[in-house]
């Protein structure tokens, strides 16, 4: 497996990969809002792919603000489904938080499910609101979330 950081000739396969993990209606959903107009934080965003080059699974960041707060957006992640119950996701996830711990990020939210992101540290977020119809238990952040509270909404 080769690990590098996505690049903008790597977009059209990442997006084939997206497409074919959450169907194309996933732009729907009220995450892709706070994307729209926005380029993804390239220096976090990761490609891992096989030994003939395909792209196994990818993970992406993106700037948001929560109230006065810069925050990045963890998501999508996602493995092609052929390499899916190999662990590739657990370890898109870790180095992605080890490459933004590195760049000194202070802050990670995703929208999850907490038993199974809970073991990278992230927990519910109290008082931060992404965009409806989020679930707001499915809210969840790691690291310098203490006092952070607001509306997520577009980063630069």
């Amino acid at each position: 497996m080769e690990l590098h950081r996505e690049t903008e000739d790597d977009a059209w396969e990442v997006e084939a990969l997206l497409d074919t993990c959450f169907a194309p209606g996933r732009t729907a959903l009220s995450s892709y809002r706070l994307r729209e107009g926005v380029p993804p934080a390239r220096d976090l965003c990761l490609v891992a792919r096989g030994s003939a080059g395909e792209v196994a699974g990818v993970i992406r960041f993106w700037p948001v603000r929560v109230g006065e707060h810069q925050a990045m957006l963890l998501g999508p992640i996602a493995i092609h489904p052929t390499r899916q119950g190999e662990g590739l996701g657990a370890f898109l996830l870790q180095s992605g938080l080890d490459r933004a711990a590195v760049a000194g990020v202070d802050r990670v939210l995703l929208v999850g499910d907490e038993p199974y992101y809970g073991r990278f540290g992230f927990t519910r977020l109290h008082g931060v609101t992404m965009p409806p119809p989020t679930n707001p238990d499915r809210v969840l952040g790691v690291w310098d979330w203490d006092g952070v509270t607001g509306d997520v909404t577009r980063g630069a």
